[in-house]
């Protein structure tokens, strides 16, 4: 008898320790903030959303292999993934069961055995509690003109016989698929009223825009758009904290997100990859999901060159690709570093977060320099980011406290190292530990009277 419960104990601790721990319950449902800035689970507990970006996981990857990618991604506080339904090939591409969503590439002829796949996809992801945020298709060269493959009507009824089947299962929409919303109104809002009608009420949607926009230009009032979502660009000169200041500034207040920034491992602006090219690699990939989450984003999704198609040797390679297999890119340090910054963000109280560049008294300069500010609207914490360890000089004004106890946190590994406390000042001059590339820096100010856990815990 006590060599059983020792036994059961000990697979316990296994399972936990591996990443194998299920979901016990469903995942609540996810609405947004009551100050329209942030995503809440059912009864009001806040939601970060940390996406990774796995455009072809319902078209490549086996069941085995599925289980291996979520498994990680869970492993690594990723709290969402991201996925296609109607890939960009998916007129042709069947998935590893050989089915394909549309019989003989017919809008109105759905192959409902295709969402067979789909199903285990979104349950193994709630087992490890991630939500799916799902595009019903990608609609860059699937909509519009004489190629298109819906019309209103048969958009319509797609989405709505999709919606209806994820109704109560924890699926967040996103229609687009990297592509600008002009011209495409009409057939926008109609998918949209598919997946409302089949959806319900709690249902969630965003759009998926081309590079450097967002959703906002075209969709911000329309009231079946929950969240704003920008695709930031892949470039090393990314400015994507521009696109969410911009965002966070419009009324009616919405979330934002960079639903696609530039991937970890891509070519330096989507060149043609040769010998020496510049890859993005970590440091950008954090800089990114800092910069837009202090600029006052609900969250980050994270990407990677391979990892989104889920490229193996043979398979076609495009021009910006390293020709690492899918296997390999998970273990890129980017994608283990992205769960930092939602402990940091965590560690604190996050639905009082806002943007506030005014508490910098140092130039904030910009891309790979860039400075970023975000504090408690009360004022009792304060987050500087500093993408390249210049030194932070800070005002104290918005920050009501006597003493301020200061940490800095370091993006690369998730420890904090205590700084001191000191009485409040006007202003004061702080100097990260290192500088210049791959030395970011976050500089965490706390109301000393608060006793705030440490940052990240």
């Amino acid at each position: 008898m006590h060599l059983r419960k020792f036994s059961f104990a000990v697979l316990l601790a296994l399972m936990a320790a591996g990443g194998l721990w299920a979901q016990s319950k469903p995942l609540p449902r996810l609405r947004v903030s009551d100050n329209g800035r942030f995503f809440v689970k059912e009864g009001g507990a806040p939601f970060f959303y940390l996406g990774d970006t796995a455009w072809c996981v319902f078209t490549r990857p086996t069941h085995e292999e599925v289980d291996r990618y979520l498994q990680d991604r869970a492993s690594k506080g990723f709290t969402a993934i991201q996925g296609v339904l109607l890939i960009w090939d998916g007129l042709t591409r069947a998935n590893p069961l050989g089915q394909l969503l549309l019989v003989d590439k017919d809008g109105a002829k759905i192959n409902e055995a295709f969402f067979d796949n789909v199903d285990y996809i979104v349950n193994k992801a709630e087992s490890l509690g991630m939500y799916t945020l799902m595009l019903p298709l990608w609609s860059k060269g699937m909509l519009g003109g004489q190629r298109s493959v819906f019309d209103e009507t048969t958009g319509y009824n797609y989405c709505k016989l999709i919606a209806a089947r994820y109704r109560n299962k924890p699926v967040i929409w996103m229609l687009g698929g990297d592509r600008t919303g002009t011209g495409m109104e009409a057939i926008t809002r109609a998918l949209a009223r598919g997946l409302t009608d089949g959806g319900g009420p709690t249902t969630m949607i965003s759009y998926h825009p081309t590079g450097r926009q967002s959703s906002s230009m075209w969709f911000h009032n329309e009231p079946w758009l929950n969240f704003n979502s920008i695709q930031s660009g892949h470039s090393s000169q990314n400015k994507n904290y521009e696109l969410v200041t911009s965002d966070y500034q419009l009324k009616p207040a919405k979330p934002v997100i960079d639903a696609e920034a530039g991937y970890e491992n891509i070519t330096d602006g989507l060149r043609q990859a040769e010998p020496g090219i510049k890859r993005l690699g970590a440091w950008d990939v954090r800089r990114y999901g800092y910069l837009s989450v202090f600029a006052g984003a609900a969250g980050f999704a994270y990407g990677c060159g391979e990892l989104y198609e889920f490229w193996t040797p043979g398979m076609q390679q495009t021009r910006w690709m390293a020709g690492l297999p899918w296997q390999e890119s998970m273990k890129l340090p980017g994608s283990s570093q992205m769960q930092y910054v939602r402990n940091l963000i965590e560690s604190r109280p996050m639905l009082v977060r806002i943007p506030d560049q005014s508490m910098l008294v140092s130039d904030p300069m910009a891309t790979t320099d860039r400075q970023q500010a975000t504090r408690a609207s009360d004022g009792s914490y304060a987050f500087v980011y500093s993408a390249a360890g210049r030194p932070i000089e800070v005002r104290f004004d918005s920050m009501p406290a006597k003493a301020i106890k200061a940490w800095w946190y370091d993006p690369r590994t998730g420890v904090a190292k205590a700084i001191g406390q000191f009485p409040k000042a006007a202003t004061r001059e702080f100097k990260p530990p290192t500088s210049g590339v791959d030395n970011d820096w976050v500089l965490v100010l706390d109301d000393a009277a608060k006793k705030f856990p440490v940052p990240g815990k």
